[in-house]
């Protein structure tokens, strides 16, 4: 899938995006997706296969135990908010602290939101913003349940699309994103909306994929219904160069190829078409990595 050249191929990707996460907050993870795809659908929405954010051969809390949850984490959340869509453990990155605002870019059902709220404990909040209705649905359902484990009320979630955040300016400690920057069709944008809700001497906390060197061709067309799950994903470099032009200063990037392989391992449906459209030898893990991305919004 060519990258988008205006707006309107831009708007596209974002309602085939919006359509497939529709579908997985209806089943619940990534295989309802291919289900809709073998029964017919027209482009699989997001992900015909498991995919970058999540297999169809893993459980769901196999994939977020391969990306680092503590087990305890997983056991405290309300049934159905980790739907298998983590390629990385943004909370755990950001060092949460009491007190602090945190916001999540690309909530979906809460997971995130969910373990990051009895970090920053009762004088905190956690601001989950999420472009589809049905995943907005399914977390706000989720609060009564967090509610009643957690004893707090610090959690809240808002439609929006993280190219246009509806959160105030230098209103925010610490931004998180798990696995979802890769979707966007600017993400020049979705750094500069980073950086004008971050308070000053507020940070990030940013797991996604990216790549380490370009896609030969004939995966980018291959992928085309997966909406951005690897195609949209953009280089390391140019990850930091949003970063940087955003205005962010100390910024840190840490690849890593664990989920990549794991998702080989299991013989995902996604990067087993992936092996067998690179050239021999290869290997996803080669192209694809899990970034790590911190940054820091100056004084």
């Amino acid at each position: 899938m060519s990258r988008p050249q205006n707006q309107q191929s831009a708007d596209d990707i974002r309602n085939k995006v919006r359509e497939g996460y529709a579908e997985i907050a209806k089943s619940g993870q990534w295989s309802g997706v291919l289900s809709v795809a073998q029964d017919g659908g027209d482009d699989g929405g997001c992900c015909s296969g498991g995919g970058c954010c999540g297999p169809t051969t893993l459980t769901v809390n196999q994939v977020a135990t391969a990306v680092g949850y503590a087990k305890e984490d997983l056991e405290s959340l309300p049934q159905g908010a980790n739907m298998g869509l983590s390629c990385g453990n943004p909370t755990a990155l950001a060092s949460l602290k009491p007190g602090e605002v945190v916001l999540d870019l690309g909530a979906g059902g809460g997971f995130d939101c969910f373990i990051a709220g009895p970090r920053v404990g009762e004088t905190g909040r956690v601001i989950g913003v999420d472009m589809t209705p049905g995943m907005l649905s399914k977390a706000r359902h989720n609060i009564e349940a967090y509610r009643n484990q957690s004893g707090l009320e610090n959690v809240e979630f808002r439609l929006g699309e993280i190219e246009h955040l509806p959160v105030a300016d230098a209103s925010v400690d610490v931004v998180i994103s798990n696995c979802v920057i890769n979707l966007s069709p600017d993400k020049g944008q979705v750094w500069r909306e980073i950086a004008r809700v971050l308070k000053p001497g507020g940070r990030t906390a940013i797991s996604d994929l990216a790549l380490l060197r370009p896609l030969p061709d004939e995966i980018l067309s291959m992928i085309d219904a997966l909406v951005g799950c690897v195609a949209g994903a953009a280089l390391v470099s140019d990850n930091e160069r949003f970063a940087k032009e955003a205005g962010l200063t100390d910024i840190r990037l840490e690849c890593k190829s664990e989920y990549i392989e794991s998702m080989t391992s299991f013989e995902d449906p996604l990067y087993q078409n992936i092996v067998e459209a690179l050239p021999n030898g290869d290997k996803p893990s080669d192209y694809i990595a899990s970034l790590n991305i911190a940054a820091r919004k100056p004084e």
